[in-house]
């Protein structure tokens, strides 16, 4: 039988090319760089199945192919926002996702974030590698205690519930959360959580805000220059989820001139560029999109895609089917 052809659009952890390439006729981007819509249109009438990841913008331009042979998405990746679903459904793709491996790791790296901001680590390090130390005093780079605050979660899925538990059972914190739809009660109980209705609810209550919700159109521009209005003067914003859902220039007008205590970023609107006011922000921590970036989750991440493709291959419905 002749294996299905496969392109993967990025390099992946070497035991996860391995199996791919036993498994499938496969074929890897050696380079390691970002494809073209035009590259992304000749894959799809190329392989049968392709398998991108954040970077790669599959956008209705690059999906305006006739003649397709590609018969399924199979993402490196929670979020599929950059994968045009009208156009996927249009062409008849399989697109699926890989929920739950990832879920620990990008809630450490939030926690992790939220950490910096408040005790202003980034700044601290900064000053310590310039040569700029002068030595302990007891007004120096004073943060916020993080212990017993109150953390916001917009968006309580399996990110947002491993954030809660790290802040409430690690730290104390009380949380609450806005979710799209009504979370259990059991799930609230887990972290002694209480949900609101509107993110206009739940921001003036809390010390910490910290984003889980998914990216794409619908939540573009979430949080924008008054719903940071909403927020205390003191607190602070964390996003781990997707950069279109912060509105960028309000963020940083509202750092600039300390509407908020600060913020902390893993993603950005436009990665991997990011804007120079950004950059001016002493009261801003950013990390370069490391949310998943563990050996355990990213290869239990492509394994958890060879699962789909070979659900899809074998005739079943794949496990993480998302359209």
């Amino acid at each position: 039988m002749v294996k299905p052809s496969v392109l993967v659009t990025r390099r992946w952890p070497a035991a996860v090319e391995a199996q791919l390439a036993e498994n499938y006729n496969t074929v890897l981007n050696i380079g390691d760089k970002p494809m073209s819509p035009a590259e992304i249109r000749q894959a799809l009438k190329s392989y049968d199945a392709v398998l991108p990841t954040v970077t790669d913008t599959l956008s209705a331009e690059a999906l305006d192919v006739p003649g397709v042979q590609t018969k399924i998405l199979a993402n490196y990746g929670v979020g599929y926002s950059h994968i045009c679903e009208p156009s996927a459904r249009e062409l008849g793709m399989t697109v699926t996702n890989t929920p739950d491996v990832l879920s620990e790791c990008t809630a450490d790296i939030a926690m992790t974030l939220l950490l910096m901001v408040a005790r202003r680590a980034g700044e601290g390090e900064r000053e310590l590698r310039s040569g700029k130390w002068t030595g302990w005093r007891p007004t120096h780079l004073v943060g916020t205690k993080v212990s017993g605050k109150t953390l916001g979660i917009i968006g309580y899925g399996r990110i947002g519930q491993e954030m809660a538990r790290r802040a409430h059972h690690g730290f104390g914190m009380d949380v609450l959360v806005c979710n799209r739809s009504a979370v259990s009660p059991d799930v609230l109980a887990e972290c002694n959580a209480r949900q609101v209705d509107t993110i206009d609810d739940l921001l003036p209550q809390c010390d910490f805000v910290s984003l889980h919700c998914p990216g794409g159109a619908a939540n573009r521009h979430l949080i924008n220059s008054r719903r940071l209005g909403l927020m205390r003067p003191h607190a602070f914003l964390i996003n781990t989820a997707r950069g279109e859902v912060i509105d960028e220039w309000a963020l940083i007008q509202a750092l600039m001139f300390d509407m908020i205590g600060g913020a902390a970023l893993d993603v950005f609107d436009d990665e991997p560029r990011v804007s120079p006011d950004l950059l001016q922000c002493d009261n801003l921590v950013m990390l370069p999109h490391l949310g998943s970036a563990t050996r355990e989750a990213r290869e239990a991440m492509g394994f958890r895609v060879l699962d789909n493709l070979s659900d899809f291959f074998e005739g079943r419905e794949p496990r993480d089917r998302v359209i």
